[in-house]
């Protein structure tokens, strides 16, 4: 058998921020995107599970229900922030 470990929160971050772009102000080019994502898993709590492949989506999908409200907060933030401070002009 296979194992792994994963940070499930990195999955739902990503998720949720699939959703979010459509209403999202400011850029969302791959910099800020990227940049947005990585300052909402900052403000998130770390969810590493050891699991066989294949069960990582049973896993996921219940953080996700646990999880949601504080991950759309830490997004909407960093968002703000990102559209406020963005990156993707330097050289």
């Amino acid at each position: 058998m296979s194992y792994e470990y994963k940070n499930v929160m990195e999955i739902l971050v990503e998720e949720e921020l699939k959703n979010l772009i459509p209403s999202m102000e400011g850029c969302t080019c791959e910099q800020c995107l990227t940049d947005i994502a990585a300052l909402a898993l900052n403000r998130l709590p770390v969810k590493y599970v050891s699991t066989h492949k294949g069960e990582l989506f049973s896993r996921t999908s219940t953080l996700r229900l646990q999880n949601q409200a504080d991950i759309i907060v830490a997004l909407t933030a960093s968002a703000k922030i990102v559209h406020e401070n963005p990156r993707h002009d330097e050289a």
